[in-house]
């Protein structure tokens, strides 16, 4: 059970990440620093989905998903879709 609250709390992370995507991109008066951070909230999108795909890819393959590890921007930055 613990494991699935883990994952619900990741998920929780992303939404409050996304609705603060959405707001900035709502702004018709965004300047730069609304550009840094909505630049700095797709990395952190990036980086929890990535940690949730290896918590879910680990549980399947019956490894531990406790092990799954947030990785480095330039990592899931580089990923191809």
């Amino acid at each position: 059970m613990e494991q699935v609250d883990r994952d619900a709390t990741v998920l929780g992370h992303i939404q409050r990440l996304v609705a603060e995507e959405n707001q900035l991109r709502e702004r018709p008066d965004a300047g730069p620093e609304e550009g840094k951070r909505l630049a700095h909230l797709q990395v952190e999108l990036d980086q929890c989905w990535d940690l949730l795909r290896q918590r879910r890819a680990l549980r399947e393959t019956g490894g531990d998903p406790s092990k799954a590890q947030v990785r480095p921007a330039d990592v899931v930055e580089r990923y191809v879709g």
